[in-house]
């Protein structure tokens, strides 16, 4: 552009949005919501959730012909050419002085690109010659708030200095204002944008930390002030329609947002901790979740098993692993393939993760007498094809599933173990009878998730013999390639970007089935299975390291194998 200071039009905007892929109708839906309420179109589209923050940062990045500003851009501390512009001016505006370029311009991030006023009075506050980059809103924030932080305000002599949560009403008024509510929706919506599966809000004596879980590992990342931290869990609770009066109990609620045009939903958990409350949002995108097998990075040969068991007419096939394993992900997998017009199929979850069209969920509620057992009774009244349980955890809910499976119906559902074959174990120990066991149960698969090698920036570099003999990686004088992490932007320096499955899928069969009987542990069961074909998950895993998929330390780190 000649001049940068004139900012470009909502209609430019409009119009490189479209080129860059914006589909045309949702922008003519904005465009009539934008003629209704008097709102600028861009704020509009992104209420909506039909464009993001960042899409529309680097369109207006085209128009300024610059790039999208990086949380690297963002000075360690204000320049000192700056220093004629106030914190508030600054905060109000929505700008972040740069770094000066060689040439000697004032480069400033803002917000809002198409506003005119604020370059305009800076270049004329600092006498210097200004130019425009358009920065993403929520990352913009973060640095204001690292660069400029807020100081509380003084009481007046004798005001009351006890805590802010002591009044629920105080509480609800800011939980209400702009910047809270603000501030909670960028923390929101930049874990979604990053593909972040956990959000964690934690109040500490001095500090209020935000980390987001990527791939299974929590990253901190740039937080708000302390002083707002009673004001942002209860801006949270009231997003879950929870009672923010109550700060002594755990709540569990639920959230739908708007985000990149599609409603994300997000589990919300409170419970009281020493110095707050302390939340965590668990991220429902299902446009970021494929319930495809292909995807989830299962072994083929474990596809095909477990695709045979789903295909029988009755019986249980139990998904088995820790907590946050992807037991859900692969049980939704199934029910997926299994879902179809000629077949009735009604699950029990708690709680229900995600919705699935087509299929009956229900939720359990324990505080009515809803267990799973009461609700597994009930159900097998509705002339169900298909049963998945969210979770065997105890004898009742067993049984009733197990006479369900004898009565016909294919009963889909997880249990905590660390093998396929601990499974069985288990379940003896559970109090089902053997003849049960051996009568129902049509295939058992154990997983782990491991971290995906990112592959724009992962190298290979040749293993060594020490490692070679000790996995057991091939033959001897074999040159064997592994795959190493690095880091890049693409995978925020983590070296990994996703995960991916590795299972392993026990088949009863004879020689199990005799073990069974026999109650022989889960070791005898295990090399029975491994005999009758069974690829151990740690087996799985080695083969996805030679694949350049994932690493070893991955491998070992998800199983804790003790090799």
């Amino acid at each position: 552009m000649s001049n940068p200071l004139i900012p470009p039009s909502v209609d430019d905007l409009a119009t490189v949005l479209v080129d860059r892929g914006c589909d045309v109708r949702a922008l003519e839906r904005g465009r009539r919501v934008a003629g209704e309420s008097g709102q600028r179109l861009d704020a509009v589209l992104l209420q909506l959730g039909l464009v993001s923050e960042r899409q529309l940062a680097e369109a207006a990045a085209v128009l300024l012909d610059t790039a999208v500003v990086t949380p690297e851009d963002y000075p360690p501390r204000v320049p000192g050419w700056a220093a004629a512009l106030t914190p508030r001016f600054l905060r109000g505006a929505r700008v972040v002085p740069l770094e000066p370029d060689s040439d000697g311009v004032l480069p400033i991030a803002v917000a809002d690109p198409l506003d005119g006023f604020a370059p305009v009075a800076i270049q004329s506050a600092t006498r210097g010659r200004i130019v425009v980059r358009a920065a993403v809103p929520v990352e913009l924030e973060a640095a204001l708030t690292r660069l400029l932080p807020e100081t509380a305000e003084p009481q007046p002599d004798g005001a009351d200095e006890g805590p802010v949560e002591a009044d629920a009403e105080r509480l609800k008024d800011l939980a209400s204002e702009a910047p809270v509510i603000r501030m909670v929706n960028q923390i929101i919506a930049r874990a979604v944008e990053a593909g972040a599966s956990d959000i964690h809000i934690e109040p500490f004596e001095d500090a209020l930390r935000v980390r987001y879980r990527f791939d299974g590992v929590l990253q901190e990342v740039e937080t708000p002030p302390s002083r707002l931290a009673a004001a942002i869990v209860s801006r949270v609770k009231i997003m879950a329609k929870l009672d923010i009066a109550e700060r002594r109990l755990p709540q569990d609620g639920r959230i739908r947002l708007a985000v990149r045009g599609q409603d994300v939903d997000f589990r919300v958990s409170t419970v009281a901790s020493m110095h707050g409350e302390s939340v965590v949002l668990r991220v429902l995108d299902r446009g970021a979740v494929a319930f495809d097998w292909a995807k989830l990075g299962l072994a083929p040969a474990v596809v095909e098993r477990m695709s045979h068991a789903l295909s029988l007419p009755n019986g249980i096939v139990l998904v088995t692993g820790p907590t946050g394993s992807g037991k859900t992900t692969t049980l939704y997998t199934g029910l997926l393939a299994l879902n179809a017009v000629t077949r009735k199929v009604i699950t029990i979850e708690d709680p229900i993760e995600y919705q699935l069209r087509g299929i009956n969920q229900l939720q359990v509620r324990p505080q009515i007498g809803l267990n799973f057992a009461a609700q597994l009774r009930a159900i097998l009244r509705q002339d169900p094809d298909v049963i998945m349980v969210g979770e065997i955890r105890d004898i009742e809910t067993a049984q009733i599933a197990v006479q369900a499976a004898l009565t016909g119906h294919l009963v889909l559902s997880t249990l905590h173990t660390n093998s396929a074959a601990a499974t069985i174990t288990r379940l003896r120990d559970m109090g089902l009878e053997d003849y049960l066991i051996t009568a129902v149960l049509r295939g058992v698969l154990a997983q782990r998730l491991v971290r995906r090698l990112c592959q724009t920036c992962r190298r290979p570099a040749e293993a060594a013999p020490e490692v070679v003999a000790r996995f057991g990686l091939t033959s001897p004088g074999e040159r064997i390639t592994l795959w190493h992490p690095v880091g890049c932007p693409a995978c925020r320096g983590t070296g990994y970007r996703g995960r991916q499955a590795i299972a392993e899928f026990l088949q009863p069969d004879e020689a199990v089935e005799r073990l069974i009987f026999s109650r022989a542990d889960h070791g005898e069961i295990e090399r029975a299975a491994v005999a009758g074909g069974m690829t151990t998950m740690f087996r799985a895993g080695i083969a996805a390291a030679l694949d350049g998929t994932t690493t070893i330390e991955e491998v070992l780190r998800s199983i804790q194998a003790d090799i």
